[in-house]
C-alpha cells in the first residue's frame, strides 16, 4: 500500500476512535447524571494517550511520524473555529438580556473575586519552580491565571439549563447574561495576554494589540453591514459561507500571527442574532453543530500534547489549589455580588453554582494560552483537571440545591 494511503487509513482510524470515544464519553456522562460534554472531554483527552499506549512505538510512528499529526490538527482547529462561531453568536444573544440590578451585582462578583484569586494563585506559582512557572512573561502569565478562574462556559451552561427545563426561569436568564458578559471580558484579556506573550518588545506588543483592535473594529463594521442583509430562507448557503469563512480565518490567523480562536469568536459576534426562529440563527446552528461534533478531535490532539510531554506526575497540589480557588471565586463571588444586588439567598446561591460551569470555553482558553507558550504542560494539565472537576460539580450541586428548596417550600 502506498505510504499516502496507509497514512490516510491510519488518520481515518484515529478520527473514528476519537469520535467513538466522544460518543462513549457522552453516554457514560448521561448514565451518571452529568452533562455529555464532561464525558466527551475526559475520554477525548485520554483517547490519544491510550491509543499510543496500546499501539506502542510502531503506531506512534505510523500516525504521527513525519508531521502526520498535522492533518488531524487541521481538522481539530477547523472544528474549533466552527464551534467558536457558535459561541460568539450565543454570547451575543446572552448580552441582549435585560440588565437588572442583580445582574450587575452578579457580574461584578463573578468577575472580580475569581480574577483576584487567579492573580493570587499566579503569585504563588511564580515561586514554585519552572515546571509550573514556565518561561512566559509575568504579565501574560498572571493574566491567564486570572482568566482561567473567571471563565464560565455559556454553551455548557445553556445545555445544563435546557436538560433541566430551566431555560425560561429568571435565574437562568441572569446566569446566561452574566456568563456572556464576563466571558467577553475574559476573551479581551486573553487577547492582551497572547499579545504580550508573543510580542517581545513594547513596540511589537503595541503592534499586536493594534491588530486585535483592528479585528474588533472590522467585526463591528461587519455586524452593522450584516444587519442590513436579510437572511431569508437561504440557510444552507449562508451556513456554507459562514463555515468557509471560519476555516479561512484559521489560515489568515496563521499568516498574521493572530490567535484563530479570537478571529472565529469575532465572526460569531458579528453575525446578527435575530431570535431563535431567525434566518441568521438558523444559518449559524448547523455550523456550530459541525464544530461541536469535531471538537473532540481538538481534545484528542490536546491530550497527545499534554500527556506525552515531560511531566513528572500529576501536579496534585496545584490542581487542588486551582479547584479550591475556582469554586470559592465563582460560587462565593457570584453569591456576594448577587446578594448585594438585591437577589434572595436561594437565587444568589443557585447563580453561583451555575456560573461555576467552565466546560469547553475554559478548555479553549487554556489551549490558546498553552499554544502561545504562556502555560507550561504541568500547569496546563492542572487547569484541565480543575475544569473537569468544576464542570462536573455543577449538575449534582444544582440538583441538591433544588431538592433542598423544594423540601423547604413543602414544609412551609
Amino acid at each position: 500500500m502506498p505510504d499516502a494511503l496507509r497514512w490516510a487509513a491510519f488518520a481515518l482510524l484515529a478520527l473514528v476512535v476519537v469520535l467513538a470515544a466522544a460518543r462513549l464519553g457522552a453516554w457514560l456522562a448521561r448514565l451518571v447524571g452529568q452533562p455529555e460534554v464532561v464525558g466527551e472531554i475526559a475520554l477525548g483527552l485520554a483517547a490519544g494517550p491510550l491509543l499510543l499506549w496500546v499501539g506502542g512505538a510502531g503506531l506512534r510512528e505510523a500516525l504521527f511520524g513525519d508531521g502526520r499529526l498535522d492533518a488531524l490538527s487541521v481538522v481539530s482547529h477547523s472544528g474549533l473555529g466552527l464551534f467558536m462561531v457558535g459561541v460568539g453568536h450565543e454570547l451575543k444573544s446572552g448580552t441582549a438580556a435585560p440588565r437588572a440590578r442583580v445582574l450587575v451585582g452578579a457580574v461584578v462578583g463573578t468577575l472580580v473575586l475569581p480574577a483576584a484569586l487567579g492573580v493570587a494563585m499566579a503569585v504563588w506559582l511564580l515561586g514554585q519552580g519552572p515546571a509550573l512557572r514556565g518561561t512566559a512573561p509575568a504579565t501574560a502569565y498572571v493574566l491567564v491565571l486570572a482568566i482561567s478562574l473567571t471563565v464560565t462556559a455559556v454553551p455548557v451552561l445553556a445545555r445544563i439549563l435546557v436538560e433541566r427545563d430551566l431555560m425560561r426561569t429568571r435565574t437562568a436568564r441572569l446566569a446566561l447574561s452574566a456568563a456572556a458578559l464576563v466571558d467577553l471580558v475574559a476573551w479581551a484579556a486573553l487577547a492582551l495576554a497572547i499579545a504580550v506573550a508573543g510580542g517581545g518588545t513594547p513596540a511589537a506588543v503595541l503592534g499586536r494589540i493594534g491588530v486585535l483592535v483592528g479585528i474588533g473594529l472590522l467585526a463591528a463594521v461587519l455586524a452593522v453591514l450584516l444587519r442590513k442583509v436579510p437572511a431569508g430562507r437561504a440557510h444552507l448557503a449562508l451556513s456554507v459561507l459562514i463555515g468557509l469563512s471560519a476555516v479561512g480565518l484559521s489560515l489568515v490567523a496563521k499568516t498574521f500571527g493572530v490567535n484563530e480562536i479570537l478571529l472565529a469568536l469575532a465572526l460569531g459576534l458579528a453575525i446578527p442574532h435575530d431570535g431563535p426562529d431567525g434566518g441568521w440563527t438558523a444559518a449559524v446552528a448547523p455550523v456550530a453543530r459541525v464544530g461541536r461534533v469535531l471538537v473532540p478531535v481538538f481534545f484528542f490532539v490536546t491530550g497527545i500534547g499534554v500527556f506525552t510531554a515531560r511531566i513528572d506526575g500529576v501536579p496534585w497540589v496545584a490542581t487542588g489549589v486551582a479547584v479550591a480557588l475556582a469554586v470559592l471565586g465563582k460560587v462565593g463571588g457570584t453569591y456576594l455580588g448577587a446578594r448585594l444586588g438585591g437577589s434572595p439567598h436561594p437565587e444568589a446561591l443557585e447563580l453561583g453554582i451555575l456560573l461555576n460551569t467552565r466546560g469547553l470555553t475554559e478548555l479553549v482558553v487554556l489551549q490558546a494560552a498553552f499554544a502561545a507558550g504562556i502555560l507550561p504542560p504541568a500547569l496546563y494539565l492542572a487547569l484541565i483537571l480543575m475544569t473537569l472537576v468544576t464542570t462536573a460539580m455543577t449538575g449534582p450541586l444544582h440538583a441538591r440545591l433544588v431538592r433542598a428548596e423544594t423540601k423547604k417550600a413543602a414544609a412551609a
